[in-house]
């Protein structure tokens, strides 16, 4: 294993893509969206009203259905789950993580948060510092 970050050809291979408007559609149908950006990511850049914010360092222990603290919407390894990140180089590694702990239904957001955006998709605009 190394610990270079995929192109963006693997990460599409890791997981399946899926444009924007076809992951708004999974979410409107009950799918967990669940955004693996750092939080200066979605500070920067806005945020996605209700989802699900998880460390991608965090996705094996929010994700493993025989913890107590795993995430209570995830009731099931047949629990729908889109992730977005800033790019499929952030989402697809998270997102072929839970298809490894056997998820059936996985999907990351071809474009990530960028493109979310900019297919008029549901989104806060980012947080700006005041000036003193």
């Amino acid at each position: 294993m190394t610990d270079t970050a995929p192109t963006l050809e693997e990460a599409g291979a890791l997981a399946p893509l899926v444009p924007p408007a076809e992951a708004a559609k999974r979410v409107e149908a009950g799918a967990l969206l669940v955004d693996v950006r750092s939080a200066g990511g979605r500070a920067g850049a806005g945020e996605i009203p209700g989802a699900t914010v998880v460390d991608k360092a965090a996705i094996d222990t929010a994700f493993d259905l025989g913890s107590a603290t795993h995430l209570p919407a995830v009731t099931s390894l047949d629990t729908p789950i889109v992730v977005i990140c800033g790019s499929v180089l952030g989402s697809g590694p998270s997102a072929a993580a839970l298809l490894a702990k056997g998820f059936h239904d996985v999907v990351h957001v071809e474009g990530g948060f960028p493109a979310w955006k900019a297919a008029g998709l549901p989104a806060q605009e980012p947080v700006t510092p005041q000036e003193s």
